[in-house]
């Protein structure tokens, strides 16, 4: 049966049908969403806060910079092979697997503090190592099922509605990307010692966890996946870079840049909030003519900025995503891109001020409008079956270029100055934006009218 058509039972009729076709939401494209809410909510309400989890641990901001460059790592070798397990044995296991493997990470990075500083033939490891080992599991579902989600919403979705495919995606995930930090916010005021309170917020991502798992595993139809060849080792990876499409090239090389630029901030900027700015929140709030005096510590106030960001990023990529039908996917793409390269070194210079805070990670969130657009424009040119392997294979190259971006920033932040590291990145970034604007092509699926 095509996923594209609308059936005759009207499935597709009144305000939920619009919603779907709007969306490009069908029901494998649907579960997939649903997961990606569940595993977001707990790898955004734990992510963005490791950095200052690990310093109360004991770590410095080079090893931070160090972990940053670790999760490049995993990033890089983590999408090839889950795309390719993806692609020969089906999105439905692979995810599960996937699923039960974060989870499990989430749990390590639960205990570290209560496994302590160990000695281990002669070497002694610090609490904070136990956060690099829980990364290593936590991040599977985002890496290793990075190929897998890709190739789901290509093989259900319309090539002319690839962007609108992604924003329900996207929509789903950024909405746990408000969600999560704000309700680590919550949690982390529970408690004015952060390694406690943020340890309630790594349970509740255990929870998550376990139902993403849940969901996706027993929700998820697997009858019509796409089942790829079988993962051929090392030369099917050189075959695949061989046979990339080339309207790829251009893109991969832009996005390397820029996302090398984020990378080697990136893992800071939890730490210019808390630590360089040094910014809470202090206010009186009054509801029914009863006055609330509202008192945030800056690791709670970070959280609330994160749920700004998205919120500014919800509310623009579905708008975003059609606009592309109109405009093409190239100059949606260019304006997420310079957002990306340019907000490091106004971060880095916001005034120590709350409503100035407010106001710069709600720009930020301006540079998640172009992604449905990016990850059309990525998988858009692959062919049927291959979408996995494609996308793994593009991610592959982006994020082993992007692996020392991380430690080359907290070199900067720690040895030479926090201002440095920022603004050396922002001009990084805008270089990879100029590469994209001259270079970059549009995918034919949404070229008109000469465009």
């Amino acid at each position: 049966m095509n996923r594209n058509r609308a059936t005759a039972d009207g499935e597709t009729a009144g305000p939920l049908g619009t919603f779907r076709r709007f969306f490009a939401l069908e029901r494998d494209v649907l579960v997939v969403s649903l997961a990606m809410f569940a595993f977001s909510l707990g790898f955004q309400m734990t992510s963005r806060f490791l950095p200052e989890y690990m310093v109360a641990l004991g770590a410095s901001g080079f090893v931070i910079g160090l972990f940053g460059t670790f999760g490049n790592v995993i990033s890089a070798v983590y999408p090839y092979p889950g795309g390719a397990v993806s692609d020969r044995i089906g999105s439905r296991y692979a995810l599960t697997v996937f699923g039960l493997i974060s989870t499990v990470g989430f749990v390590v990075w639960l205990t570290a503090p209560t496994l302590g500083t160990v000695a281990l033939a002669g070497v002694t490891i610090e609490p904070w190592v136990w956060i690099f080992v829980g990364l290593v599991l936590a991040q599977a579902w985002k890496s290793f099922g990075l190929g897998a989600t890709f190739a789901v919403v290509k093989q259900a979705t319309d090539p002319s509605r690839l962007a609108a495919g992604f924003a329900s995606t996207e929509t789903f995930r950024r909405t746990a990307f408000l969600v999560g930090p704000v309700l680590a916010a919550l949690l982390i005021g529970l408690h004015p010692q952060f390694t406690l309170s943020f340890r309630y917020v790594l349970a509740v991502a255990v929870v998550f966890g376990i139902v993403g798992t849940v969901i996706q595993h027993l929700l998820y139809d697997a009858s019509e996946d796409s089942i790829g060849g079988s993962f051929g080792g090392l030369e099917r990876i050189r075959r695949d870079l061989a046979e990339m499409p080339a309207p790829l090239r251009p893109l991969l090389i832009g996005d390397t840049i820029v996302r090398f630029a984020n990378g080697m901030v990136y893992v800071f900027f939890v730490l210019v909030v808390t630590q360089f700015l040094a910014v809470g929140l202090e206010t009186t709030v009054s509801i029914g003519g009863i006055a609330y005096d509202v008192s945030l510590s800056p690791q709670a106030f970070f959280g609330y900025l994160l749920g700004v960001e998205m919120l500014v990023a919800l509310v623009s990529m579905a708008p975003a995503a059609k606009l592309a039908e109109c405009v093409g996917l190239k100059p949606i793409v260019a304006v997420g891109f310079a957002v990306y390269a340019v907000f490091p070194v106004v971060l880095i210079n916001t005034p120590p001020n709350a409503l100035a805070l407010v106001v710069v990670f709600a720009f930020s969130g301006l540079r998640f409008a172009g992604l449905p657009s990016h990850k059309a424009l990525i998988v858009g040119p692959a062919e049927q079956g291959a979408g996995g392997r494609v996308t793994g294979t593009y991610y592959l190259l982006r994020n082993t270029v992007v692996i020392p971006s991380a430690a080359i920033g907290g070199y900067l932040w720690d040895f030479v100055s926090p201002e440095v590291a920022f603004t050396v990145a922002a001009l990084i970034g805008v270089a990879g934006t100029g590469y994209f604007l001259l270079f970059g092509r549009e995918f034919e699926a949404y070229a008109r009218d000469g465009r």
